[in-house]
């Protein structure tokens, strides 16, 4: 008796000690511990009243409980289901998870391609009082396992034999994990506590609603119940707790800063494509859905392969968002089908696609426009506009990276006008955005109401720290508190490491980035992200451009060109892209590879980059700012080669430490240096060479 009455104690004493810690935490801006909450930043500019997840979704079912939510086509036949059998779903998936022994603030882990039954599970970890944590499909199996062990995920979701077999590799190293779950294709496996999603369904048929409802109404606004990891461009992927409260305030507020319609006034429909494990597609396709009523259609998982376009013409979405690289992609095809087309017809488009940009450089957004510029647009533009499945798209956005001024010209002559928004997965994404009644070119748009910015550290020319505050900002780092602790100025303000200025009517313009900034050997900070931005601007052959120069005399440039990658592997292949090859031709090379022109094979093609190079130097506002060496490197960049990230941010650590390896060892390159008397081939024999800096 006395044994049990110590536990007895014991228990209650642990719970106590929970609880203050709890309580301690809501005091505090920030937690690093699963089951920690935080004090939510209400203040005068953002006085609404918070909400949980679910409260959020049966607002939802109130309004919008009979439109169609979700959309999935398979083998032509289409299957659309209501906000009503959504929630349903929902619940039924919460309850399996907790008969399979879901706990309290621990992960659900998805691992897998965009689909309802990614929206049932993220959506039905939270109902569980568990967290919704993404997994990119890309990911190596140590980098799931990495965000498997630091969530303590008890159940993984994937939705193949192909992703089953990664997470087969791990499973023994996971002491949490208690079941995986398969999506679609047949168990080639019998193991202990793996389900196909059929049987997965049927396990949570005996738990009370009761048992249910209670989980759901001890949550709270200010607890963790998403966990977005950060793609890793530097160190290992770091955890971001997003509360209840980030995630349905952000849901409402910055999607309406992006004019995004509620559904008792227009229903909005949008194409589900892009890896819902980045807090933008998750915010944009998941729960801001849930909070209007928007008809989300489901893309086909190989969309990044070709078929997006396709699934566009299907949807017919009403708004529709893009990374920069998808819209480049677009743009390239494009081109490529204009080059086949009959002579007449390119040219027609070519024409009409001129005079809508130049309207649209002249003329404001809203500014009325000359006659010529409707009869084009009626004629030509909106039927190229239907052939991409844009027919009724109103809005156009552009995020997770910032675009290319010669992809955003190219779109003008589409008149689509693409509205970006800045943000990071610490925002619960978007902090400023832009849209039909806040748009000007070339920025990010304006802070989301509610939200608020300010600039630290500005220098003569006004830019300075993005720093960030609002209810949309992050709980913290799961496990990580210097981490936590270091992305926070003392006045409890987010520091996004972003450099930007805010001009004189609120609009953001990001100038770089403070980790990217190359600090030369003469002390001189050279931001490259404009550097590089101009180089791909003058010359349309490049595809990649990184500045590097950190610590050294002079700056020098890593080059690659445009090419066809394999729709299989998403590798580089050596062929050159349609765009790339017609670069070649204006110039009189017949170059048609990439190893045509590296090495200093195509001098005509070399001598058009020196130009280029030196038209953008001739431009620089110092010495120190110039290019001196460049070299064209014999691979394009590729997240499977460690180059860019799963949002195609470019990671320039994977780049130098490649770059160096390849310019030292690997591949046979020569470095030009840039005189001011003119071009200087270094390494005439195009032998390996070590970079002198």
């Amino acid at each position: 008796m006395m044994y049990l009455m110590i536990i007895y104690f014991g228990v209650h004493l642990l719970q106590a000690e929970k609880k203050k810690r709890s309580d301690e935490d809501a005091r505090s801006l920030w937690t690093t511990e699963a089951s920690g909450s935080v004090k939510l930043r209400i203040d005068e500019h953002c006085p609404q009243e918070p909400i949980t997840v679910h409260q959020m979704f049966i607002n939802c079912v109130k309004k919008y409980g009979k439109l169609p939510a979700l959309a999935t086509k398979t083998e032509d036949k289409l299957t659309t289901i209501s906000f009503c059998q959504y929630y349903d779903r929902c619940r039924m998936t919460a309850k399996s998870f907790l008969k399979l022994g879901l706990e309290r603030f621990h992960s659900v882990a998805i691992l897998g391609s965009n689909s309802e039954e990614w929206f049932f599970s993220a959506v039905g970890a939270v109902f569980a009082g568990g967290f919704a944590t993404g997994i990119y499909s890309t990911n190596s199996p140590e980098a799931c396992h990495h965000i498997a062990s630091d969530s303590r995920a008890n159940i993984i979701v994937v939705d193949s034999n192909w992703q089953l077999d990664k997470i087969l590799l791990i499973k023994d190293n996971l002491p949490h994990l208690k079941a995986i779950v398969q999506i679609s294709g047949c168990l080639k496996k019998k193991l202990p506590n793996l389900y196909s999603w059929e049987q997965f369904m049927q396990l949570g048929q005996d738990i009370p609603d009761e048992t249910l409802d209670g989980i759901i109404k001890s949550q709270k606004p200010n607890q963790c119940c998403v966990l977005i990891y950060t793609s890793g461009t530097t160190g290992l992927p770091k955890g971001v707790m997003l509360s209840h409260d980030n995630i349905t305030w952000t849901a409402c507020h910055a999607s309406r800063a992006g004019d995004m319609q509620p559904a008792e006034i227009k229903q909005e429909t949008i194409v589900s494509y892009l890896p819902l494990s980045h807090i933008a597609a998750q915010i944009y396709d998941m729960w801001t859905g849930i909070q209007w009523g928007e008809m989300v259609y489901f893309a086909r998982p190989d969309a990044l392969k070709g078929t997006l376009v396709h699934t566009l013409k299907e949807a017919t979405p009403s708004s529709h968002m893009g990374v920069p690289r998808v819209w480049e992609k677009m743009m390239e095809k494009i081109k490529h089908e204009l080059s086949r087309a009959a002579y007449l017809k390119r040219k027609l488009v070519n024409w009409a696609m001129s005079v809508t940009l130049d309207a649209n450089l002249t003329y404001g957004k809203d500014e009325e426009k000359p006659f010529l510029f409707g009869v084009v647009n009626s004629l030509v533009i909106e039927k190229l506009r239907a052939e991409l499945g844009f027919s009724n798209c109103e809005k156009f956005f552009s995020g997770a990276a910032p675009i290319g001024w010669d992809t955003y010209k190219f779109f003008l002559g589409l008149n689509i006008h693409l509205y970006e928004a800045y943000g990071m997965s610490e925002s619960s994404g978007p902090h400023f955005m832009s849209g039909p009644q806040t748009y000007k070119m070339k920025s990010c748009g304006k802070v989301v109401p509610g939200c608020r910015c300010k600039i630290a550290n500005e220098d003569a020319g006004g830019s300075g720290e993005v720093c960030l505050w609002g209810r949309n900002i992050f709980m913290g780092y799961l496990n990580m508190k210097d981490k936590t602790v270091e992305a926070f100025d003392e006045d409890g303000w987010l520091c996004s490491g972003d450099l930007g200025k805010l001009d004189e009517d609120g609009f953001l313009f990001i100038t770089g980035r403070l980790k990217e900034l190359i600090i030369t050997a003469g002390g001189e900070n050279v931001p490259p992200v404009p550097i590089e931005d101009a180089v791909k601007e003058e010359l349309p052959i490049v595809s990649h451009a990184m500045l590097i120069g950190d610590k050294r005399k002079f700056l020098s440039m890593l080059l690659t060109v445009k090419c066809v990658f394999n729709l299989d592997t998403m590798e580089p292949t050596d062929d050159l892209s349609p765009e790339a090859v017609k670069f070649c031709q204006r110039l009189g090379s017949q170059a048609t590879k990439v190893s045509d022109i590296t090495g200093g094979k195509d001098k005509l093609v070399n001598h058009a980059i020196q130009e280029g190079i030196a038209r953008v130097n001739a431009r620089a506002t110092s010495n120190a700012q110039r290019i001196q060496k460049w070299t064209i490197l014999g691979k394009d960049f590729s997240v499977s080669g460690g180059e860019l990230g799963p949002t195609m941010k470019l990671r320039r650590g994977g780049v130098s430490l490649n770059a160096c390896m390849l310019l030292k060892i690997k591949y046979p390159v020569s470095l030009y240096f840039i005189s001011t008397s003119g071009f200087q081939e270094n390494n005439p024999g195009g032998g390996p060479l070590e970079m002198v800096q």
